[in-house]
């Protein structure tokens, strides 16, 4: 997402059980964050005790294959990471609150900076909620 003073990534998880989003408003993509926002999600009840917790997961390139099987399931061995197929992210229910933030939040685009960009994710992401 772009902004007038640079752009910002918008990372989420879907509890498909509550309609629960977590959201992030790093500065890039990447490895870290994405690891960063499932640590989020991880350390909070009911995910920390449970004994399985499937993360369903589109092929971004921060979470594709085996190494981001491991390293998700080294971070926290009770996540089990499970990828949609190539070329269907409506399989991936995230993607509905993808496409809300698009037509409802970002649309038209007129935020004055990435702060304000990433305040006005956020607080709709807690409205939402």
């Amino acid at each position: 997402m772009h902004a007038k003073a640079g752009a910002l990534a918008l990372l989420a998880a879907l509890d498909v059980r509550t309609g629960q989003v977590f959201a992030s408003t790093p500065a890039t993509t990447g490895i870290g964050p994405f690891m960063a926002l499932m640590g989020q999600l991880m350390s909070q009840q009911p995910y920390a005790s449970a004994p399985r917790v499937f993360v369903i997961m589109d092929n971004g390139s921060d979470h594709r294959g085996q190494a981001a099987i491991d390293r998700l399931r080294n971070a926290h061995p009770n996540a089990i990471m499970i990828h949609t197929p190539v070329h269907a992210p409506w399989l991936n229910q995230a993607e509905i609150i993808f496409s809300i933030v698009q037509k409802k939040v970002i649309s038209p685009n007129d935020f004055t900076s990435t702060s304000h960009l990433a305040a006005t994710l956020l607080a709709f992401t807690d409205r939402y909620n």
